[in-house]
């Protein structure tokens, strides 16, 4: 396999995109990871010193993590939902996420 100059030119290179390309992890995230990670590749793009193949490897992952934040934000604001209130305002308990 011949590896492009960039390539050759920053060393890990390789071991990076392989990385960055194994989502697997992910769906294991806790949600301050994620946002940490996602927060890393905006910015690494954003400066745009990234070369081309290694920035759509770490825009799918980016894609990745931002699913994986909204996950749990969706399953957060759910159990949120489902505090239970008294008359005066104050949570009482929660009620099961599946309305039983």
């Amino acid at each position: 396999m011949t590896l492009p100059d960039y390539a050759k030119r920053n060393p890990g290179y390789i071991e990076r995109t392989m990385a960055q390309n194994n989502t697997g992890d992910i769906g294991k995230m806790a949600f301050e990871r994620a946002i940490e990670e996602l927060e890393s590749i905006v910015k690494r793009l954003e400066e745009g010193k990234v070369p081309l193949e290694e920035s759509v490897a770490i825009y799918e992952r980016g894609e990745a993590l931002k699913r994986r934040c909204e996950d749990l934000l969706r399953a957060a604001e759910a159990r949120v939902e489902k505090i239970t209130l008294d008359a005066a305002g104050k949570p009482t308990g929660t009620e099961p996420l599946d309305g039983e």
